[in-house]
């Protein structure tokens, strides 16, 4: 068990370096924080992220910065939560690829519960002492010490393109 505990503190401080190495300032790992397997991290131009003391992301976890992303201290991350600060530009449909991104921030508060296969999108802001339930996709605000429970009910809009 020892020998298991040490493999894994090596295996995260190694990423950490590596990441320090290849972001620099544009991220910064509070003391504590750990995952498990397959964190995968990437920071896309002026990007910067920022997570606090003490985060725990579980497996498969992806987070994709291209703008700002901050989690605060003591926050538990699921299994397969994705992080997006950006989305896709798709006004022209004559043109579905290479319009750029429209970008956003993400803020998670402290002692949150985001729980597993939950995706979160630019603009997700999220209070302290918050639960967010697997599944759920969150692109808004959500205040403080709230519980989010995933809405079954689904809207489609329809897409107004511009010429």
């Amino acid at each position: 068990m020892l020998i298991k505990k040490f493999f894994e503190f090596f295996l995260i401080s190694t990423k950490k370096l590596i990441l320090k190495i290849r972001y620099g300032s544009r991220i910064l790992i509070g003391k504590g924080s750990y995952w498990r397997s397959s964190l995968h991290i990437r920071i896309e131009r002026d990007g910067k992220l920022v997570i606090g003391k003490k985060c725990f992301f579980n497996n498969y976890c992806s987070i994709n910065c291209q703008n700002y992303i901050e989690i605060g201290n003591n926050t538990i991350i699921g299994e397969n939560v994705k992080f997006y600060d950006h989305n896709h530009k798709f006004n022209r449909k004559d043109l579905i690829i290479n319009q750029g991104f429209s970008t956003g921030k993400i803020i998670i508060g402290e002692n949150c519960w985001i729980g597993s296969n939950v995706i979160l999108l630019k603009g997700a802001t999220i209070g302290d002492n918050c639960v967010i339930a697997a599944g759920s996709i969150i692109s808004s605000s959500i205040p403080s010490d709230s519980i989010v429970k995933r809405n079954t009910n689904f809207y489609v809009e329809k897409i107004q393109y511009k010429n």
